[in-house]
């Protein structure tokens, strides 16, 4: 008898294969059977008219810090991910020298928006060495699986010590060795891979730019060198892919025999580079080097609001007076208050931040209850104020102050250049590409995207008006299958026998997103940008119930992964 049938369900099974109805048999952690089940099992759900599907595969968030507090793993546990890789972009908390503790802190904190008082509190950091801080995730029960990833910035810290972080210096021979020998060592202990950062875009707190910024030729080697003597890993790169840089790291790949995995985006100031990069990855495959490109599925976007992070009056005078007011007194007198409201849209600073808001203005839109992540360019709040016969600001003013004060604007600075998402289309269906980017874990108070995978679903597969969408199968397989293999988890993201049964039972017409707003439950009351979702009707790991129609159930069934993870022998 099994321990669970999924009976009567629409499988949608991660191959790639268009769904079927099938049952689902699953015993002791596994799937066992999909087809017409005739045997009874220890507990049945009906599926009558779900989807099942396997869980999500999230290869790039940043809960480096609160996997080490949060056995939870919100909000990527509210949205049916049931594999979360961390780690990523360079940045992350082993190694780490005791007493250096503040600078990795500082460095995430700018880098990934985390507050730095908020990682201060949360985490111990009860390891020195990165298999130490593995060990130490690893005591945690919690409701998914998660893997982790070596990041540069710790790494060089670690190595060079304050020298890791100027970037006129350069490792010695001894120190390339050490690096060579500690990538090696965290291979072996079980991380998924090495990950480093070459973008301008990523400072420390105090403005530093990251360390691994300016790493060249023979730092690269030392680090190929390091995973190609363990045989493992995946070497991920975030880099504005100036002239030349891509042959840089395709050397590296190539001395390491191990894959390459590369955040790609549109960017507005040259918004045709992607495609370069992509040319790239092709030639790199064709020449037997293994690589990808991460994609998102909607705009990277910050969240403009009275409370989150940007606040496009914040640097005004006159609001910075009434700001430590509750947010609903703040709002009302953001309403009434004429001579507020008149200095506020009237007497603008002359500085760097309201010429950035005056540019993000024309971009943004209101965001709504029900989101889109795909406004007209006709519905930003430019052109609406314009049609008012307004000011821009004004509107801003009235559409965040309206209620409660919990508007929000979304400003799309990434994946958006064309306003729409064609160009993200053509990213998804491209077979060298996986989905990425989502950043959950991270950027806190200005960008909520940790429910890419449940979006990915609802508007490339069922709600999309503006272009074509995607086939359902094809979106399900680049989120589960596709991802695992990527980081070499060939052990799930098929629902088939031998499989791990990590699965998510959906009621396919009520999936949604709610708008995201913003909650304090962080270590000192820190405060985050959350989004929930709605139609996950089960949510399992390794065959056992972890949330039911969005509750969790108290199971914990989740794991530490400690590297690649084989096909199942009678698959």
């Amino acid at each position: 008898m099994a321990d669970l049938v999924i009976r009567n369900g629409s499988v949608v099974d991660g191959s790639g294969d268009p769904p079927r109805m099938a049952d689902v048999a699953i015993n002791d952690g596994v799937v066992v059977e999909v087809g017409g089940v005739t045997g009874r099992g220890r507990r049945e759900i009906d599926a009558d008219g779900h989807l099942v599907i396997p869980g999500w595969v999230d290869i790039h968030t940043h809960y480096d810090g609160q996997a080490t507090w949060d056995p939870e793993m919100t909000p990527s546990s509210w949205h049916g991910v049931t594999t979360a890789v961390f780690g990523n972009c360079g940045v992350g908390f082993a190694p780490v020298q005791p007493g250096t503790e503040d600078y990795l802190i500082n460095l995430m904190e700018g880098v990934e928006d985390i507050p730095g008082t908020v990682l201060a509190e949360g985490m111990d950091f009860c390891w020195t060495s990165y298999p130490e801080y593995l060990d130490t995730l690893e005591r945690t029960p919690r409701v998914m699986d998660i893997g982790s990833q070596l990041p540069h910035g710790a790494l060089r810290f670690f190595v060079m010590g304050e020298r890791g972080a100027d970037h006129a210096e350069v490792p010695s021979p001894d120190e390339l060795e050490r690096i060579e020998s500690l990538v090696a060592e965290a291979l072996n202990a079980g991380a998924l891979g090495f990950t480093t950062s070459r973008t301008t875009k990523h400072k420390t707190a105090d403005g530093r730019l990251t360390p691994s910024l300016s790493a060249g030729d023979p730092e690269l080697a030392a680090v190929a060198r390091g995973m190609r003597a363990a045989g493992a890993g995946v070497l991920q790169v975030n880099s504005d892919f100036g002239p030349g840089e891509f042959a840089h790291l395709r050397a590296a790949a190539e001395l390491s025999r191990r894959p390459l995995s590369v955040l790609l985006l549109q960017v507005d100031r040259s918004p045709e580079l992607w495609r370069e990069t992509l040319a790239d990855i092709r030639s790199a495959n064709a020449a037997g080097i293994a690589a990808n490109g991460q994609v998102g599925c909607r705009p990277i976007s910050v969240l403009l609001g009275l409370d989150v992070s940007v606040n496009p009056f914040g640097n005004h005078r006159a609001y910075r007076d009434i700001a430590h007011l509750p947010t609903l007194e703040r709002a009302r007198r953001l309403r009434n208050d004429e001579a507020l409201r008149s200095a506020l849209v009237n007497d603008r600073p002359a500085d760097a931040f309201s010429k950035w808001m005056d540019y993000a203005l024309t971009r943004a839109s209101e965001l709504g209850k029900v989101p889109d992540y795909e406004p007209d360019p006709r519905d930003t709040v430019a052109a609406r104020a314009a049609e008012l016969g307004v000011s821009v600001w004004q509107l801003a003013l009235d559409l965040l102050s309206e209620g409660d004060g919990g508007g929000l604007l979304l400003f799309p600075f990434e994946n958006y250049t064309g306003g729409s998402l064609d160009v993200i289309r053509e990213m998804l269906a491209d077979q060298h590409t996986i989905c990425g980017i989502g950043d959950a874990g991270a950027h806190v108070g200005t960008i909520c995207d940790a429910s890419y995978p449940t979006y990915l679903l609802t508007h490339w597969a069922r709600d999309r008006t503006r272009g074509e969408g995607l086939p359902l199968e094809f979106l399900v397989h680049k989120q589960t299958r596709g991802n695992a293999l990527a980081y070499g988890l060939a052990d799930r993201g098929l629902l088939a026998p031998g499989f791990r049964a990590d699965i998510n039972i959906v009621d396919f017409d009520a999936l949604g997103l709610d708008r995201p707003k913003l909650v304090y439950d962080l270590p000192t009351g820190g405060k985050r940008l959350v989004q929930r979702s709605s139609g996950y009707r089960h949510t399992l790991v390794a065959g056992v119930e972890v949330s039911s129609d969005g509750e969790f159930t108290g199971e914990r069934p989740g794991r530490l992964v400690r590297g690649a993870q084989a096909e199942p022998a009678n698959s």
